[in-house]
């Protein structure tokens, strides 16, 4: 398989512009091209495009990652005072604002995180090693691409934040969402929170919504036991986990990663639990004959054996509270595909 290509951040991009304005600033023409050293040691040393009143821009390349970034324009213009001073940082267009606690900026700040500050304060520092300066960084359509992030849930608001640790995008998209849901937990802890909802996706946070649960929700992805390692860790001492059949009997089944490279089971731990109850084989092997757990819940109904779902439920909160040793209380909800409750434990 041919190996994926890495890229750079949007902090590696907003760092190379910054030196290219402060540059144009001081010999008088704008280059064309600039280097910067990512913390990861790899130089970064992209093309310089230039705009209004030392403004420079560069477009991003993330390599192979599917990063929603990727060929936007970033930028960024250096202001320099007249007086020897701390470098400091303000949005520009497309960068998001910082409107909740919990994340690595207090409230009101720009959200440009604080390895891609340091980066861009030593590309300033390379060029006056004293002088005061205010540094605008923009990322061009942000706005608009930063609803199709974790962004707004995450109490960045107006715009997208610039990231990146390392300087390089790797390709490893379970990275980054992973981090996001740490993120979003953290933020819900800081905010006071003890107790906090895991949901799979969209569709169980709807439902809960329309059940009337009104503690805090996170979607996790199919990433169960990070995010019940991570409650754990932050403190939480109750945890709803809630979803249809085709992902909690996985966790019923102990599956922690619930995505389908890593494995499956559903069936097999429905028929189990059906053929525990006594259930005819007719319907276990129905069961096993499915395509998705949805197909049979009318079937499981109509031949009197609903409570399986009580007891998935059941396993799946024991599998769950075993993964935080005990730390964290656990509880479930199965849900079906129009949000109706279908067990719990």
């Amino acid at each position: 398989m041919k190996p994926l290509r890495e890229g750079f951040t949007t902090g590696s991009c907003a760092a190379a512009c910054a030196l290219a304005s402060c540059l144009w600033q001081s010999e008088g023409e704008c280059p064309q091209r600039v280097e910067i050293v990512t913390p990861a040691g790899r130089v970064y040393a992209p093309q310089i495009l230039a705009r209004e009143a030392y403004a420079c821009a560069v477009i991003k390349d993330s390599g192979d990652d599917p990063d929603v970034t990727n060929g936007c324009e970033v930028r960024a213009c250096v202001t320099l005072c007249d007086a020897d001073g701390p470098v400091c940082f303000a949005r520009g267009e497309g960068v998001g604002v910082i409107t909740l606690p919990g994340l690595k900026l207090p409230v009101g700040e720009a959200a440009i995180n604080p390895v891609p500050r340091r980066m861009i304060e030593e590309a300033v520092r390379s060029v006056y090693p004293s002088r005061g300066a205010t540094v605008t960084v923009s990322i061009v359509g942000g706005e608009r691409l930063a609803k199709k992030t974790f962004n707004p849930r995450l109490g960045v608001e107006g715009g997208l934040s610039v990231l990146g640790t390392t300087g390089i995008v790797r390709p490893m998209s379970e990275e980054a969402l992973t981090e996001s849901i740490r993120l979003e937990l953290s933020m819900r802890r800081a905010q006071g929170a003890r107790e906090i909802a895991l949901v799979f996706g969209s569709q169980g946070e709807t439902a809960l919504a329309r059940l009337g649960i009104a503690q805090p929700c996170v979607q996790i992805s199919n990433f169960v036991g990070f995010a019940l390692d991570a409650c754990a860790e932050l403190g939480f001492v109750r945890v709803m986990l809630a979803g249809q059949p085709g992902k909690l009997a996985k966790v019923a089944g102990g599956c922690m990663q619930t995505h389908s490279r890593y494995g499956d089971g559903r069936r097999e731990t429905v028929a189990a639990h059906l053929a525990l109850m006594g259930a005819p084989r007719g319907l276990i092997e129905s069961v096993m004959r499915s395509v998705t757990l949805d197909g049979v819940i009318g079937e499981i109904a109509a031949q009197g054996y609903a409570r399986v779902w009580d007891g998935l439920c059941a396993a799946a909160r024991e599998y769950a509270q075993a993964r935080t040793r005990g730390e964290v209380a656990v509880s479930a909800i199965m849900l079906d595909g129009q949000g109706n409750v279908l067990g719990r434990a």
